[in-house]
C-alpha cells in the first residue's frame, strides 16, 4: 500500500486521496459507508484507469480509512461536502463517478452540484437516502438509545467494528435526501444491483431510474448478485460499464 496524498478541504477536512493523472474524461470512485479507498472496486479501476493512460482519483471521507476525524462525527452532509473539495480541487474536465452503496447517494448529489463537471455516473448497489431505511431496520430499543443518548452501536457483517449510528446521521440524512424530486439528471447513469443484496433492496434500483429525468439511464441486475459485489467476475463487469460510460463521453 503507497502512502496517499492529503487534502485540507475548505470546511476543514483532511482527507487521505490517490491521483492518478491521464486523459479525460476523468474517473472519481466514490466509497460506500464505513468503506475505504482500498477496496477491490477502487483498485480494480485504478488499475484499468493507469493501463489506459486515464485521470482516476480515489479517497477517504472523513472518518474513514486513512483520512482524519472520528467515523461518528460524520454525516452524509459532511462526506459530500469533503467528495465536492475532492472534485472541485483534485480533478480537471469532465468526470465520469463510480459511487458504490453510499457513493450512489454522494454521487448523485455532485451531479445535481456541478452539472457542467459530471458527464456521467455508474452506481454499485447505488443506496440513495438509505439512513429512513436504516432507522426503520433497527430494534426499538435501538431507537430509544439514539434518541436518549445520541448514539447506539451495531454489529455489522462486513467486519469486527461495530458501527456507530448517531442521531446527526439519521437527522442530516432526511436533510440531504434526493428522490423526493425528480432528478434532472442529462448524462448517462449505470446502475449495477445484485438481486440477492440483503442491504439495498434490488426493486429500489427501479425507484431510482424512475426518479431520474435524462432517458439514459440503464439498469444491469446481477442474479443472486451480493452488496459488495467484489468477486473477479463483478469486477471485471464493472471495469467494462465504465470504459463502456466513459468512451461514450469522448
Amino acid at each position: 500500500m503507497t502512502k496517499p496524498a492529503f487534502l485540507t478541504t475548505p470546511h476543514g477536512t483532511r482527507i487521505a486521496y490517490h491521483r492518478t493523472h491521464g486523459a479525460g474524461p476523468g474517473i472519481v470512485f466514490l466509497g460506500g459507508f464505513m468503506s475505504d479507498m482500498e477496496g477491490s472496486k477502487a483498485l480494480a479501476l485504478e488499475a484499468w484507469a493507469k493501463a489506459e493512460g486515464r485521470a482516476f482519483l480515489r479517497f477517504d471521507y472523513q472518518g474513514h480509512g486513512q483520512s482524519d476525524g472520528a467515523f461518528a462525527d460524520g454525516t452524509i452532509g459532511l462526506w459530500a461536502r469533503d467528495a465536492l473539495a475532492a472534485l472541485d480541487t483534485l480533478t480537471e474536465g469532465p468526470q465520469l463517478l463510480v459511487g458504490s452503496s453510499m457513493g450512489g447517494w454522494i454521487a448523485l448529489k455532485l451531479a445535481k452540484a456541478r452539472p457542467g463537471r459530471v458527464r456521467g455516473m455508474v452506481g454499485v448497489a447505488a443506496a440513495p437516502d438509505f439512513t429512513p431505511r436504516m432507522w426503520a431496520d433497527l430494534t426499538a430499543e435501538q431507537q430509544a438509545a439514539i434518541t436518549e443518548k445520541g448514539f447506539v452501536d451495531v454489529p455489522t457483517q462486513y467486519g469486527d467494528t461495530p458501527y456507530r449510528l448517531t442521531r446527526a446521521l439519521f437527522e442530516d440524512g432526511w436533510r440531504e435526501r434526493v428522490m423526493g424530486s425528480p432528478l434532472h439528471l442529462d448524462i448517462p447513469v449505470r446502475l449495477i444491483q445484485g438481486t440477492a443484496d440483503p442491504d439495498v433492496p434490488w426493486a429500489g434500483t427501479l425507484d431510482i431510474a424512475r426518479g431520474i429525468r435524462g432517458g439514459d439511464v440503464e439498469i444491469i441486475l446481477v442474479p443472486e448478485g451480493d452488496h459488495r459485489l467484489s468477486t473477479d467476475r463483478d469486477l471485471k463487469r464493472l471495469v467494462r460499464i465504465t470504459r463502456e460510460v466513459a468512451d461514450g463521453l469522448r
